[in-house]
């Protein structure tokens, strides 16, 4: 069915109201939680969700059909520019909304962003639909049908559907990826991958099913962001630390993609402030760079010395003033007080699947130098890894228990000097 131009122009404005309509609602929603001091995490939900899956997918829409149409008609670039920028402006508070602290902040960031849908929407209305409407160039119903294909490819896209709501934790993460997907492709990466790191962080012990999908998704969101993420402290190259020659490898190309991270943040926790390994993997690790940013920032260090196309060398390092994970608390048998002041770092294997647990320790063995250890906590006596240890490493090991049971046991293991 062909319609006429009018017809197209009337059809996107009646849009533009559903649009605000709908988005007014659920910014009400979050202002009346706050308001009363109800729970209100559902309802900001309720809006990223909206906002990543109908706004910002139509304002990426418009930025290929209607926004270049009306820049080529006179006296229209300029405003054309100052819209797109709006779009930028509202990705940028949908995180800002995402990032909120409280029930308060969040109502403050969800009115602004109905202020500034408000203003824009006018502003298309008023300026750029009427001119596209009136011009003799522009063909309103194909740039109508062009901003349907394009929503409709958006939505087609988009991340995997919401979790059942018997999992209310599943579902603000699923929509809290869709949101930052959304952002990834208005041009906002890299906050991005920040959102979906420090949703990582946050649920990385209490829910391990949850942390594996969202390291999944930041290796689909990194490949968007241009660079490494800029890193506070050390992170970077610290002169007095960095020595890759003396640093052993750790090759995790052999292990599967999902036990990786896993095995990198283990042989992170066994290093002693000063010392490193270098990471050796098949694809960059910028996901994992995210991850020790929302974890770790200011801890670490972290120099490229191989950058591809096959493979990729990074020295991983733990500085000087870094904290070990286990400072405070008992150092372990053995330790001989070189570099740490006689602590031993922890390697906490209890929040781990059953079957990642091996991999990680000797994983984290293999990161230390000789004379060093880590101080491996388990639920169970750990006689089995012993027993495969003796069969890989006999004599350059060493064992001692530091706690035996019944409900913890703890080891320090050692690389021996010899």
């Amino acid at each position: 069915m062909t319609i006429t131009g009018t017809e197209a122009y009337e059809a996107m404005r009646a849009h533009h109201q559903v649009l605000g309509e709908q988005l007014s609602a659920r910014v009400s929603a979050v202002s009346a939680a706050a308001a009363a001091g109800r729970p209100h995490e559902a309802a900001v939900a309720g809006l990223i969700a909206y906002l990543a899956g109908e706004i910002l997918p139509h304002a990426a829409a418009e930025e290929t059909t209607i926004y270049p149409a009306a820049a080529a008609l006179d006296g229209l670039a300029g405003a054309v520019g100052e819209m797109t920028a709006e779009h930028t402006i509202l990705s940028e508070a949908a995180g800002r909304l995402a990032e909120a602290a409280d029930a308060a902040g969040a109502a403050r960031r969800a009115e602004e962003i109905a202020r500034l849908f408000a203003g824009h929407v006018a502003k298309e209305n008023d300026i750029l639909l009427p001119a596209l409407l009136a011009s003799d160039v522009a063909d309103l119903p194909e740039l109508l049908a062009g901003m349907h294909r394009r929503t409709v490819q958006a939505a087609q896209a988009s991340p995997a559907e919401a979790a059942p709501a018997a999992d209310p934790q599943a579902t603000v993460l699923s929509l809290l990826l869709q949101a930052a997907t959304a952002l990834a492709r208005t041009g906002q990466a890299d906050r991005a991958c920040r959102l979906a790191a420090a949703a990582w962080a946050a649920l990385r012990e209490p829910r391990p099913d949850l942390a594996v999908e969202v390291t999944a998704a930041l290796h689909g969101l990194a490949r968007h962001a241009g660079g490494a993420p800029a890193q506070a402290g050390p992170a970077g190259g610290n002169p007095a630390v960095r020595t890759p020659a003396s640093d052993p490898d750790l090759d995790v190309r052999d292990l599967p993609p999902a036990r990786r991270h896993e095995a990198i943040f283990a042989a992170y926790h066994a290093l002693t402030p000063g010392t490193g390994f270098v990471l050796v993997n098949d694809h960059d690790p910028k996901p994992l760079r995210y991850q020790f940013e929302a974890e770790h920032a200011g801890q670490f260090t972290w120099d490229y010395l191989e950058d591809g196309p096959q493979t990729w060398r990074v020295r991983i390092g733990r500085p000087l003033t870094a904290t070990p994970s286990g400072a405070g608390e008992t150092g372990g048998a053995g330790s001989d007080g070189e570099d740490g002041g006689g602590q031993e770092p922890d390697l906490d294997v209890r929040q781990l699947p059953h079957g990642q647990r091996h991999d990680a320790i000797f994983t984290a063995y293999r990161a230390l130098r000789p004379g060093r250890g880590f101080v491996l906590a388990s639920d169970h006596d750990p006689l089995p890894l012993r027993s495969q240890f003796e069969a890989q490493y006999r004599g350059q090991f060493t064992w001692d228990y530091v706690e035996a049971g019944p409900g913890t046991w703890r080891v320090r293991i050692g690389r021996a000097s010899a």
